[in-house]
């Protein structure tokens, strides 16, 4: 994701009321983190790989993933704003 696609989603995504900031990857890679009520985080799009995914992580260990969403390799900023504000993490 480039970084100002991330800086937007971010944008987009604290507007909806979800605790979202910009995760810095590596060099020239960022995704989206987003804080989730549990206290895990949720990484989204850090990997490169086409399409939208995330990995729930706890404490440094990963306790769950949100599969590639069909079709959001085409996504626009908007529509991942909304798949990312919609995703269910399946945990408590």
């Amino acid at each position: 994701m480039r970084k100002e696609d991330a800086e937007k989603a971010v944008e987009g995504l604290r507007a909806r009321h979800v605790f979202a900031h910009v995760h810095h990857a590596g060099v020239n890679r960022f995704g989206i983190r987003v804080v989730l009520p549990s206290g895990a985080d949720a990484i989204w799009d850090a990997d490169g790989a086409a399409g939208l995914e995330a990995q729930v992580v706890q404490d440094g260990v990963l306790i769950g993933f949100v599969p590639v969403i069909p079709g959001s390799a085409d996504f626009s900023v908007e529509q991942a704003i909304a798949a990312i504000a919609d995703a269910d993490y399946g945990i408590s």
